[in-house]
């Protein structure tokens, strides 16, 4: 990525042109005007232009985070997952090309079920990756896989839910803080989001994922969004059910320590 005073240019080097394909910064784009079209959601980086081979962004100042920002973030999530998609595993509006989270290919294809969804869309691919390099096996496997047939199952859905409109990777990381825009003083701020894996799914999944390494104010933010639209009861139980994802992705890429983790969370899961 580089960077003027004014945007930011994420472009790819030839071997990742090959190796992602057309689609990768024009579904990042697709999926960036998707969520910033949830009224009342929380402030999305704008798409300046995107091609094949890059995506220019406005370029995000530095801020802090504040309570303040915070409390207006969880306020702004249930809001953005409150706009809705068509189904579970719905893509971006409009959006028929590949999909990714980061730079790896995920499937959004619509089924009937969020457990089905989640549990062959999300979770399995990422497991199969961590197996065949040897990260994830034995014991810990087993587990996973009865987790994931658990889920599978859905024995675990919620009638009451409905598809949310999800960023689909909410760590940290892609929640950038920024000075105010709305001309508010005294050190205002807010938090901008960036680099989606956007698609319809459960609201609790972006919520343990910026749970997973941790955010600031993360108090704040949950507890403006509860009172903003109400999380079912247990949902502090199904935390690991929802970062069963995130954990499987990063054991496909990112050491046997997260394939340990993917496996404590789904014994958690057995127990739910």
């Amino acid at each position: 990525m580089s960077s003027g005073r004014r945007h930011w240019v994420k472009r790819g080097s030839p071997r990742d042109a090959e190796r992602l394909g057309p689609d990768f910064f024009r579904h990042e784009a697709a999926g960036l005007r998707w969520l910033a079209a949830a009224r009342g959601g929380p402030r999305i980086v704008e798409v300046i232009e995107v091609d094949d081979d890059e995506v220019v962004l406005e370029r995000i100042p530095d801020g802090r985070p504040t309570p303040g920002a915070a409390d207006r973030l969880g306020r702004a999530l249930s809001a953005m997952h409150d706009a809705g998609a068509p189904g579970w595993g719905s893509p971006a509006e409009c959006w028929t090309g590949r999909c990714f989270i980061g730079d790896r290919p995920q499937e959004c294809r619509p089924v009937q079920a969020w457990g089905e969804f989640y549990a062959e869309q999300r979770v399995r691919p990422f497991v199969r990756i961590a197996v065949d390099l040897g990260v994830l096996g034995g014991a810990d496997l087993d587990v996973v896989e009865r987790a994931c047939d658990r889920v599978a199952s859905g024995e675990l859905d919620d009638p009451a839910e409905t598809p949310s409109r999800l960023h689909g990777d909410l760590w940290t990381g892609n929640v950038l803080w920024a000075p105010a825009g709305d001309g508010a003083g005294g050190g205002a701020s807010e938090a901008v989001l960036i680099d989606p894996a956007a698609h319809g799914g459960h609201r609790e999944t972006d919520l343990a994922m910026l749970a997973l390494f941790g955010a600031p104010h993360l108090d704040r933010i949950l507890a403006a969004y509860d009172e903003a639209r109400p999380l079912t009861a247990g949902w502090r139980d199904r935390v690991p059910l929802h970062q069963l994802h995130p954990l499987a992705t990063h054991s496909a890429g990112h050491g046997a320590g997260y394939a340990v983790a993917l496996a404590d969370a789904a014994r958690a899961v057995l127990r739910l």
